[in-house]
């Protein structure tokens, strides 16, 4: 047998004796010190005294000796090191040159990282590093589950979804099935009970991220009355609670509406006030994409404070913009809201995507009027405007917009719409509706964190956000066009979406926060899609690590699936 101690100059034999049956007692002296590590034999020696009793003792012969310096005896152990990056830790402080060393999927030091043995040491010099992006504003609920890999958001940086946005969650299951089919058709999924076993779902299949989520109301209303047009009994509201307390228990970080689809928009705000009440003193936060984005934009946005302040809850605007020509410039008065609430010391942020184009499902526009003149609360537009995504059967529509379409069918553009919809009914559009500086105007402004609000319709041409959201971000307005400072961009990316979703030791670098983190090269990170030609991962993200395990590494992802489910407070 053979044991190992450091010494400073041990005798070359020592003594251990055995008072039988008890423990061993050690009979030498060995000084400590950190300069050599000696190696013994130990031999069992047995004897037999006059009086024909028994001893036995055991004896250590130092066999060889290993010198070691002071400096390698003193070294920490890690998983990985990562050395000489410029870090962005989040917070929205200027970077700073340093290192991070990451143990079982935490950080544990950051600044300056010596006297470090680690299985893995990665040289960053002339890259970046920052929090992985949290990407606040997702749909991609079921494909967390169908492409746990989830390459569309990890290669362009993205470490955490929060997904049940815009009123369209997980739970309750059937009635989820709806948008589910609409943005994955002809595909099957695992069935779940609730936001309990959505949650177990994910957990029993990681995906490559973390997965937050967000109770929705349209899926909660539709389970409770169906597509009912007036206020729920109070049989079906006491039903809609129902639903909102478990996936509160279950670890929801919130609830979501989107007032502007069916039947979501049938609710007065009564009965949200009511529903978002239940997260009172829980952390949980109230999303909205408003009832209307178009002529209507203050006055929706007023409803949507007025429902967090009178539900004791913070609020999140969803995808904040002025839709529709006419009502280009209208953001000023929407964010002067913003502004005031949080002068009264409410808790009102909004997300955006960085794109002039947003997303949806033609089936639910078109039931709210997209095509009257007003444009039923998203804003008018054309047909022009109105650009063909994905769809199941007919990829040579993908692409092209509904007027284009009707020209080369030879009908009317209601007859073109009529016959998608009877062809395609879940067809999804890009809808080409917002001006660019509006888009600037509320990306600059302190109260904008950055959300992709992408449709993961991975067959067709989705909106390019789906890719190339954060890269666009640093890229294009930081650095091409210096809207703000890129430590200002990252954190609205990280640290500030971290804390408004309570998303406990996430979205900064720093000791015992978790290592979600990305590396890039902020002289070449830019998106590459396009709306021609979308699906393209952008360029600069080299490294990603989620919860601590390398899932890119450069550029090219691995095979780790690490994320988990991130549930409300813990």
């Amino acid at each position: 047998m053979l044991f190992c101690t450091p010494s400073m100059d041990p005798a070359p034999r020592a003594e251990w004796t055995a008072a039988q049956p008890g423990p061993l007692s050690f009979g030498g002296n060995f000084p400590i010190c950190r300069k050599k590590i000696f190696c013994f034999k130990i031999t069992h020696v047995f004897s037999k005294k006059k009086n024909g009793t028994r001893t036995s003792s055991l004896k250590l012969d130092r066999v060889h000796s290993i010198t070691k310096s002071n400096e390698e005896m003193m070294k920490h152990s890690y998983d990985t090191v990562l050395r000489n990056a410029r870090i962005y830790d989040g917070t929205g402080a200027a970077p700073k040159e340093g290192d991070v060393a990451v143990q079982d999927g935490r950080i544990v030091q950051a600044g300056t990282v010596r006297d470090a043995d680690s299985r893995q040491e990665i040289d960053l010099r002339g890259l970046a590093l920052c929090p992985g992006f949290i990407d606040v504003h997702t749909h991609d609920d079921f494909a967390a589950v169908l492409y746990p890999a989830m390459s569309f958001k990890l290669l362009g940086g993205v470490t955490t979804c929060i997904v049940g946005n815009c009123g369209f969650g997980a739970a309750p299951y059937q009635e989820s099935l709806d948008f589910a089919m609409a943005t994955h058709p002809n595909q099957s999924f695992p069935r779940w009970e609730g936001y309990a076993g959505y949650f177990e779902t994910l957990e029993k299949n990681p995906p490559s991220l973390n997965i937050g989520a967000l109770i929705g109301h349209g899926t909660c209303r539709k389970a409770a009355m169906g597509m009912e047009q007036r206020a729920p009994s109070q049989n079906e509201l006491s039903r809609m609670k129902q639903i909102v307390r478990e996936g509160l228990n279950a670890g929801a970080v919130g609830f979501s509406t989107g007032l502007v689809y069916e039947p979501g928009c049938y609710a007065e705000t009564d009965e949200i006030v009511e529903l978002a009440s239940l997260m009172q003193e829980s952390g949980g936060l109230y999303t909205s994409h408003i009832r209307n984005e178009g002529a209507g934009l203050p006055e929706a946005v007023t409803e949507a404070i007025r429902i967090g302040e009178r539900a004791g809850v913070p609020v999140q605007i969803s995808h904040h913009k002025a839709s529709g020509r006419r009502h280009w410039g209208s953001v000023a008065l929407s964010l002067a809201l913003i502004e005031e609430a949080q002068a009264r010391g409410l808790d009102v942020h909004a997300d955006q995507y960085p794109y002039t184009a947003g997303s949806t499902i033609l089936s639910a526009i078109v039931a709210q009027g997209l095509l009257a003149q007003d444009g039923g609360g998203i804003g008018e537009m054309s047909h022009a405007d109105i650009t063909i995504a994905s769809t199941a059967e007919h990829p040579a529509w993908e692409g092209k917009s509904l007027q284009t379409l009707a020209e080369e069918l030879g009908i009317s553009l209601q007859a073109t719409v009529e016959h998608v919809l009877r062809e395609e009914p879940r067809t999804t559009i890009i809808l080409h509706a917002m001006n660019e500086d509006d888009v600037q105007t509320v990306m600059r402004h302190p109260s904008t964190m950055i959300g992709s609000d992408g449709i993961p319709s991975l067959d067709g041409k989705p909106h390019p956000r789906l890719y190339g959201t954060f890269a666009r971000v640093l890229g294009h307005y930081s650095r091409n066009k210096g809207l703000f400072p890129m430590e200002n961009a990252i954190h609205r990316m990280t640290g500030l979406p971290a804390k408004k979703f309570h998303l406990a030791d996430r979205g900064f670098v720093g000791e015992h926060a978790f290592a979600d983190l990305l590396v890039f090269d902020p002289a070449s990170i830019i998106d590459i899609g396009t709306f021609e030609d979308p699906n393209h991962y952008p360029e600069g993200i080299v490294h990603v690590f989620v919860n601590g395990v390398q899932v890119v590494q450069d550029t090219r992802q691995t095979n780790a699936r690490p994320g988990r489910v991130l549930r409300r407070n813990n």
